[in-house]
């Protein structure tokens, strides 16, 4: 008998069984070794085409004589740096090796193998890591104008719930919920109950009417604002995220966080990140005028977008699956939608000028349609 056939199945719990990994965003590395191709562009992760700032890289560069040691597992100096950035006390701050990871100590923490609710579509990683935890993974639709559905999602609270996640900006619809709404929510639904705001793409953010969540915070109620050094900051390859939080949350989370859980190099980059604003300014001028751009384009094309307070947006391309692969072809990396039940819509990162300008010369290709 061979080895093969001796082995006896592992016995894995049903959560875990259940459970689909959450897809990346083809890498360009990938993509032109099967297609034999080079030069190709990648507007599919929502990735900062600026990169990181220098003053971020020299940082990094610092540290890396002392990389034998331990990172700081307090995070000392950057939660001095970033309390000060965010108008905030250290101990209402938390780091994790991106916000990812904070997102799987909030559950841990607390779900208790309770309800998690959150929109749908919306982050996917909200439902991965929710039934990795043992708890139960409760979606509200969206409305039909892509947004989340704050009032049905407050009638979906119920005794078992423990932390509702609300993506503000959504990923992957970029719509937003306004301050008046999740005040509405938050006034709506027991003060027990954990509300994680998670502000990935909030350094982008141009509406007037956005909440700036961090009151909820300084007001005591049972809030998480989370954000990230991914997205603006240009860091995504470090991993490191933040929530802001009450030092209560704070406290238990620590509990359960891991010792240097975030590197040294990441936390020296992160503290040059915030020192340098124009690198922010530069990169939200960046996709101000990436927006500029490829909207007339696309609506001159007939395409249907969704406003976004992103760095991305959805285009109705009314097959996206197969404008995806014909775009691959073409070594321009979008991501299609059909995993998120938007089957006909692709989501495109704002690039550089040059990128958004071969993105809509091969979507002209590909679908056939010409600018006027």
């Amino acid at each position: 008998m061979s080895a093969a056939k001796k082995k006896n199945k592992i016995k894995v719990p049903a959560n875990i069984e259940e459970l689909v990994p959450y897809p990346p965003g083809k890498p360009i590395e990938e993509l032109e070794r099967e297609l034999g191709i080079s030069d190709s562009i990648k507007l599919a992760s929502n990735e900062n085409p600026l990169g990181p700032s220098r003053s971020a890289i020299l940082k990094a560069m610092g540290v890396l004589g002392d990389v034998n040691r331990y990172p700081d597992g307090s995070c000392f100096y950057l939660k001095e740096k970033a309390a000060a950035s965010f108008g905030v006390l250290p101990e209402n701050l938390i780091f994790g090796n991106g916000s990812n990871e904070i997102i799987e100590l909030l559950l841990r923490t607390f779900a208790d193998g309770g309800e998690v609710l959150f929109g749908e579509p919306s982050f996917a990683v909200y439902p991965i890591i929710s039934k990795a935890c043992g708890a139960i993974p409760v979606s509200v639709p969206l409305t039909k104008d892509l947004k989340i559905d704050l009032k049905a999602m407050a009638e979906k609270v119920t005794k078992k719930t423990k932390v509702v996640f609300i993506a503000n900006p959504n990923n992957p619809t970029g719509t937003y919920n306004t301050a008046d709404e999740v005040t509405e929510f938050l006034d709506n639904i027991p003060e027990d109950v954990i509300v994680c705001l998670d502000e990935a793409y909030y350094e982008y953010v141009t509406a007037d009417d956005f909440p700036k969540s961090v009151k909820y915070v300084l007001k005591e109620r049972a809030v998480v604002v989370l954000r990230t050094f991914s997205k603006i900051y240009g860091l995504a390859g470090l991993r490191i995220g933040y929530a802001i939080t009450r030092p209560d949350i704070v406290e238990y989370i620590d509990r359960v966080r891991q010792p240097f859980n975030v590197s040294s190099i990441a936390q020296a980059a992160a503290i040059g990140a915030l020192r340098d604003e124009s690198h922010v300014e530069a990169s939200r001028k960046l996709n101000e005028n990436g927006f500029n751009f490829l909207l007339p384009k696309l609506k001159e094309l007939d395409f249907k977008t969704v406003d976004s307070q992103a760095n991305f947006f959805l285009i109705n391309v009314g097959d996206g699956e197969k404008v995806y692969n014909d775009l691959l072809k073409k070594g321009v990396i979008v991501r299609p939608m059909k995993g998120y039940k938007l089957p006909e819509y692709i989501r495109i990162t704002i690039g550089t000028q040059a990128e958004n300008e071969r993105f809509i010369e091969a979507l002209c290709e590909v679908t056939g349609r010409a600018l006027k």
